[in-house]
């Protein structure tokens, strides 16, 4: 269901055809599209140009923002990147100030927040953006479960060490067989120490929430659980690019010309991105091995889970599919059964992230929506001079339920049906 005040705007990517053209021309250059629906009238459409230069500019921003480039040297890429998306876009949304957005191909790695408008804003003061996997999420979030567990809070994983207690509980078993060994030999990672005052000032906010520290965050630990209020994990998180294979069967060539070979991308996604835990940099936690992946946390038990917080580096990211999001630690959460998931889309700052996220719960314990409470934080964070720069403000998205939270034993004398 669509809210009054918001409009569900679906990106697709598409390759568009002209039965008139000629037969080497009916199908042009891939494009991108905008369809906006709001809770009353038919669904518009909107155009918005060539997918090669669009995904060039959300590169270029994307780009800047990592390096830290100037605010000078930012506002026109975000600028060029709002005249081709939002320009379109903003005279079908009538007087919506939420957006409920369902990006496709490279889209889904930009936030629309830092774009910049006419009057030189940013939309982040214009609308409060909400993500979707796709419109469909809209069916699957009016129907929610009970949480099972009060939150749980992983912080400051110790890399090197992990509890040599082992939890006689059943889990899942890590399959050693399905890691990039390559790869993974080459991540090495340093504490966080930030992350624990993070989860020392939420706990002050969550009173009956299980904190686990240093050794204590650890793979097995994480498995075992079963739908709790809120999982929140500070952490590192990691993403690795594929690997590709070439055939040793040539599929064509003949005697008097060399074969050639057909390249193939091999590696699951779910199987390159994931979370570093306890014992990660020793690949050694007890019975795992400090690294979960996402394919592990599609297994999660998080029905029931109301908001999952990755307080970590770059656990957004995945691989595009064209009209089916990102591949990655997002959709695993979705698999896994959490209603909301607060995501990052790169290397965060650690002493911005703390502050942003204590700032996020504390809002959400006024009553603030899972995406308004975000983005008033973002707003704090733009207002400090300190981290007024994207780069400490936009990393982090709201994916799913954007509603407040429901239950909440974690503010005293509120009943399990209000809201917080």
């Amino acid at each position: 269901m669509i809210p009054q005040d918001a409009a569900l705007v679906e990106i697709i990517r598409y390759v568009p055809f002209s039965h008139q053209a000629g037969a080497g021309a009916r199908w042009g250059s891939p494009r991108y599209g905008a369809y906006v629906l709001q809770a009353v009238g038919p669904p518009q459409w909107a155009d918005l140009g060539e997918a090669a230069l669009i995904d060039a500019a959300v590169a270029d921003l994307r780009s800047a923002i990592a390096i830290q480039a100037s605010i000078d040297q930012l506002r026109p890429l975000a600028r060029t990147l709002d005249a081709a998306l939002m320009s379109p876009i903003r005279p079908l949304l009538g007087e919506a100030n939420s957006l409920l957005l369902s990006p496709d191909g490279t889209l889904s790695l930009l936030p629309w927040e830092v774009l910049v408008d006419e009057q030189q804003q940013y939309q982040l003061d214009r609308y409060s953006v909400s993500y979707l996997t796709s419109g469909r999420d809209l069916l699957r979030l009016s129907t929610t479960s009970q949480h099972r567990q009060a939150p749980l809070v992983l912080a400051n994983p110790d890399y090197d060490n992990a509890s040599r207690l082992i939890d006689s509980s059943p889990v899942a078993v890590s399959n050693n067989q399905h890691l990039r060994s390559g790869d993974l030999a080459f991540l090495n990672y340093s504490p966080l120490p930030g992350t624990q005052a993070e989860s020392e000032a939420i706990q002050n906010l969550l009173p009956d929430a299980t904190v686990l520290l240093g050794m204590a965050a650890t793979e097995t630990r994480l498995k075992q659980v079963q739908g709790p209020y809120i999982l929140h994990v500070a952490s590192h998180g990691f993403f690795l690019p594929d690997q590709e294979l070439a055939l040793h069967q040539p599929f064509s060539g003949n005697f008097f010309s060399p074969p050639q070979y057909q390249t193939f991308k091999i590696e699951n996604p779910l199987l390159r991105s994931g979370l570093a835990l306890s014992g990660f940099n020793r690949r050694r936690s007890g019975r795992d091995d400090g690294v979960l992946t996402a394919l592990e946390v599609a297994g999660l038990d998080l029905g029931g889970t109301q908001l999952v917080v990755l307080s970590a580096c770059e656990t957004g990211l995945g691989d595009i599919h064209n009209g089916e999001g990102v591949y990655g630690l997002r959709r695993a959460l979705v698999i896994a059964g959490s209603q909301s998931q607060v995501i990052s889309l790169w290397k965060v700052s650690d002493s911005a992230t703390k502050a942003m996220m204590v700032d996020y719960y504390q809002r959400l314990l006024t009553g603030a929506g899972r995406q308004e409470a975000l983005r008033q934080a973002k707003i704090t964070l733009l207002r400090n001079t300190d981290y007024q720069h994207p780069y400490y403000w936009a990393s982090f998205i709201l994916s799913g339920d954007w509603s407040p939270l429901e239950k909440a034993s974690l503010a005293g004398g509120i009943s399990d049906h209000d809201h917080l």
